[in-house]
């Protein structure tokens, strides 16, 4: 048993550092044949996003940061309804059938889902949560580079197939040394890992065939009798999903994301990412081949794994509780797919000294880079990575967190804050759990604590122009209301909008939001000034967060104002890149005459 010399915390974090090291030795060389993926493939939203990443794969390749010799492809979602990432998965089965034609069912490949536009954590909508920065590396890794690191033992124990996994989620486990997660089994095979019961009401939770094991290993290979998607937890006891340590010493049991299962006396095994064996694959492109277009949101782990296994039972088709948008054609959908699937195996690898962490959230992402002593222990996430700054006191645990920024030596940044991409003047004061991304502030400034900042480049009429977005890190981007009259329910740092509206002199009009008029949001509200530079781009946005802060007139009506979603039609990746690259080339200037100046 892997965990029986060492604590569960101490293997998963030399666990870890092993696939760290051993991703580091391959990035910028040749891989050899059957040692890393034959194909990677990131789905995006649209057009623009696609061209996002596919320069930004370019870059990392000409800088040697990736393997080489490997095929990197984004494959976009067909323009029209949203498709879910269900539907981006055969999507990308259409287009490697495209490209490879009968070639793809002898490849390794691992599928990335980076579709979504990121609402919940918008520091990564313009260039994607597959390119989210994390605090080490040098270069900096970001959650691709993770990824690949993560799974770094998979490809070579791997049957011809595709691995599934999501753009903001981290799956760390422990194993035996001469242990390896083999995806070798026709139909599924899916990763589980033990949670408390509420993290399985926001999971998929797997109803484990009976298994005559007394000893606790790190490493099972089960049967599973049926997938649930987001259940109750009164669902979970109803259909055997609840397991119960028992005689095992509950010890040797990992937390969970939220809570340690070590004080609870029930639990369950949760998802995250899942393999398709190459013939599974061929059997879902022939049903899209067949349907011609999606017109609806298809959930990859909903709608693929609950149609797996003995016990699967076409009930959950018809539930539409965890659905975003209900659409005519879902119930339908579904069914096929349904009886489509129905019969093929489920195997799970339970990973027993495992951890699943989820970044996809403004609260999330503060609380894993700042406040987490787990996930920096795991991974030695730095409080200060690749950047130029003064020393910052740790106090209590709880840090900021720099990552490829430069800060002068007299500004300061409170505990629970983020600065990213960013240049900080003399006279800037961040307030606690802020995030700062993409941002240049020279002049005198205060940003209040819980402020969230993030600043793009724009392309508009052919010149370059800059826009800051700005919020509370709480406030919810998503939340819609059908009409102008309900918007008064929305709510901007903390203050209902419609006074924010009041305060920044706007007048409430359909005007005043782009897109669809009957999916009112702060996503969509045009309350982004356009400015010609970058740092006056970023001092007029904190003048609107001041002037809501204080109750004070702040007048928006003489400036260009654009919505979040209209900024992502403008950016211009281009220009973003290269002012990371900038910070970049400075801080290795700096570091060179460092080094120098002490040899």
């Amino acid at each position: 048993m892997a965990a029986a010399n060492s604590s569960p915390g101490v293997s998963l974090r030399e666990a870890t550092q092993r696939k760290l090291r051993r991703f580091s030795e391959l990035r910028g060389k040749p891989v050899a044949a059957g040692e890393f993926w034959d194909i990677v493939a990131i789905t995006a939203a649209d057009e623009k996003q696609e061209l996002a990443y596919k320069l930004q794969l370019s870059e990392k390749l000409k800088k040697k940061e990736l393997p080489l010799g490997v095929q990197y492809h984004v494959f976009v979602d067909p323009a029209g309804a949203k498709i879910g990432n269900g539907g981006s998965t055969l999507c990308a089965l259409r287009c490697l059938e495209k490209l490879y034609g009968d070639k793809w069912n002898s490849f390794t490949i691992l599928l990335i889902h980076s579709g979504g536009y990121s609402q919940r954590l918008p520091n990564a909508s313009a260039l994607g949560k597959i390119f989210t920065a994390l605090p080490f590396g040098n270069p900096i890794y970001q959650m691709l580079e993770l990824k690949l690191a993560m799974y770094i033992d998979f490809p070579s124990h791997m049957n011809p197939g595709i691995l599934v996994t999501c753009a903001d989620d981290i799956e760390l486990y422990s194993i035996g040394k001469s242990e390896f997660i083999r995806f070798d089994k026709p139909g599924f095979t899916a990763l589980a890992h033990p949670s408390s019961l509420t993290v399985g009401t926001t999971h998929g939770v797997f109803v484990l065939e009976p298994f005559n094991c007394l000893e606790y290993r790190d490493l099972e290979y089960r049967c599973c009798h049926r997938f649930l998607h987001k259940p109750s937890i009164e669902k979970m006891h109803q259909l055997d999903a609840v397991c119960r340590p028992g005689n095992v010493s509950q010890q040797n049991f990992a937390e969970s994301d939220t809570t340690s299962l070590k004080l609870d006396p029930e639990y369950v095994y949760t998802d995250s990412l899942f393999y398709m064996d190459h013939k599974s694959a061929k059997k879902l492109l022939a049903f899209y081949e067949s349907i011609g277009t999606l017109n609806c949101e298809i959930d990859a782990y909903g709608d693929f794994l609950q149609a797996l296994g003995p016990g699967a039972t076409v009930e959950y088709t018809r539930n539409t509780s965890h659905v975003t948008k209900e659409e005519s054609e879902l119930v339908d959908m579904r069914q096929r797919i349904f009886h489509l699937l129905k019969g093929t195996s489920l195997n799970v690898v339970v990973l027993n000294n495992s951890k699943f962490y989820h970044i996809g959230t403004t609260e999330e992402y503060l609380f894993h880079l700042t406040s987490d002593s787990s996930l920096k222990s795991e991974l030695g996430l730095q409080s200060v990575a690749f950047s130029i700054l003064p020393a910052i006191p740790e106090c209590s645990g709880n840090t900021s967190c720099i990552i490829q920024s430069i800060l002068d030596s007299r500004c300061s940044v409170s505990p629970g804050s983020v600065v990213e991409y960013s240049r900080l003047g003399p006279n800037v004061s961040v307030g606690e759990n802020c995030i700062i991304s993409g941002s240049y502030v020279i002049t005198t400034a205060v940003v209040p604590a819980y402020s969230f900042m993030c600043s793009l480049s724009l392309k508009m009429n052919g010149h370059l122009k800059y826009s800051t977005m700005a919020f509370g890190v709480q406030d919810k981007l998503k939340k819609n209301v059908k009409t102008l009259s309900n918007i008064k329910s929305l709510q901007f740092f903390g203050v209902c909008f419609l006074s924010c509206l009041d305060i920044w002199n706007l007048k409430v009009t359909e005007e005043l939001f782009s897109g669809d008029k009957t999916c009112l949001s702060l996503w969509n509200a045009r309350i982004f000034p356009v400015c010609c530079s970058l740092s006056d781009s970023v001092t007029t946005s904190l003048k609107m967060l001041h002037a809501v802060q204080n109750k004070s007139m702040f007048s928006l009506s003489n400036y260009t104002l654009l919505s979040v979603e209209e900024m992502l039609v403008y950016k211009d990746v281009e220009d973003m890149i290269t002012y990371r690259e900038q910070i970049f080339l400075e801080i290795t200037l700096n570091r060179k005459q460092s080094d120098l100046e002490t040899s």
